[in-house]
């Protein structure tokens, strides 16, 4: 109801009100000012309960707006499931927000990571789990017919228009990019509430309390913390053909005079990002997502990263925008090549 047509209606009930007390004014004889008053005061809460319509029509409408507009461009969550029961937490206790990317084609190592993290802990844990357009139905249906019908999580599309000039195809790489491995560059965005969150691959398996991690300590004015490859028990591991991955000259290419101006060391220890703890906070008052897309499209015009790339092209730009400016998380969450899994991230027994 329009606020004109509002008023237009109160002026009309009110107009009533007088007229009516005027005919029973006249027609003393036939009715008793007693009346007369009961009736002003049926009129008066009917009048009343008009207001109060009218109040509760515009507060809905609100809400709604709220909940279907979100105001992001390029990632909209498809649902939300906040009351679902869940395990008896301390009230009191934060909630832990967990973002994982789930492919079509990696949906079911999607499902067990999820699966592994809440099985392990007993915190009050949401999951945001990124996806394509055309995925969210197929995952929604694993959800409800697995043993995972009692998680909280959030859906959410990740468009691809968001790497528009950002990324470009390697015929020398051999695979095609994967537009949900940059899911983790848009956290604040992902979850525009919290100040802290959890980011990890989808093909990951958990085997100890996530809360641990969550807890992570990061220094003042780091926006991250990561496991470094060289303290992890990985490094032991001698993968053949993968290139130096253990530095940042297995990412990038030091022979581009961009690079060297940035005078990181090429012998410097790198990390794997596949699992990490994010201060939002710093992150969105360091610009951090558009550090990394800047990184992103100075690659796609001048060819910044190693030929001989040791991992994934996500990796380069977060080295570049996170050297000597992060912390570290325990080494025995990011143990790799320990199973047919490509990571494995365990805690200690």
């Amino acid at each position: 109801m329009s606020t004109v047509m509002y008023l237009l209606t109160l002026g009309a009930c009110f107009c009533f009100v007088g007229l009516k007390t005027n005919i029973y004014i006249r027609q003393k004889r036939k009715m008793s000012f007693r009346k007369v008053n009961i009736v002003i005061l049926v009129l008066a809460v009917a009048l009343f309960l008009l207001v109060l319509h009218h109040n509760f029509l515009g507060l809905s409408s609100l809400l709604r707006n709220e909940v279907s507009d979100s105001g992001i461009v390029g990632l909209q969550p498809v649902d939300f499931i906040p009351n679902a029961p869940q395990r008896v937490v301390d009230g009191r206790e934060e909630e832990i927000p967990v973002v994982i990317a789930a492919s079509e084609d990696r949906l079911g190592g999607a499902i067990a990571a999820i699966n592994s993290i809440q099985h392990n802990t007993r915190s009050n844990v949401i999951f945001y789990i990124v996806t394509l357009n055309g995925t969210a139905d197929h995952l929604r249906s694993w959800l409800s017919s697995s043993n995972l019908k009692r998680i909280r999580y959030k859906i959410v599309n990740f468009d691809t228009k968001l790497l528009e000039g950002k990324v470009k195809e390697d015929p020398d790489q051999g695979e095609s990019i994967k537009p949900l491995t940059f899911a983790r560059f848009y956290l604040p965005i992902l979850v525009p509430r919290a100040k802290k969150a959890i980011y990890m691959d989808d093909d990951v398996i958990v085997q100890g309390d996530i809360l641990a991690l969550y807890n992570t300590p990061l220094k003042p004015g780091h926006a991250a913390a990561f496991s470094e490859d060289c303290d992890s028990t990985s490094a032991k591991v001698v993968i053949r053909g993968a290139g130096n991955q253990y530095n940042y000259i297995g990412y990038l290419d030091y022979k581009k005079e961009r690079i060297r101006e940035l005078s990181m060391k090429a012998s410097t220890c790198s990390f794997n990002p596949g699992v990490f703890v994010a201060n939002l906070t710093e992150w969105r008052r360091q610009n951090i997502t558009n550090q990394l897309e800047k990184w992103m499209k100075l690659n796609v015009e001048e060819g910044l990263y190693s030929r001989t790339l040791a991992g994934s092209i996500t990796t380069p730009p977060l080295l570049i925008v996170f050297y000597q400016q992060h912390s570290t998380i325990d080494p025995m969450w990011n143990v790799r090549h320990l199973a047919p899994l490509h990571l494995l991230y365990i805690t200690h027994a």
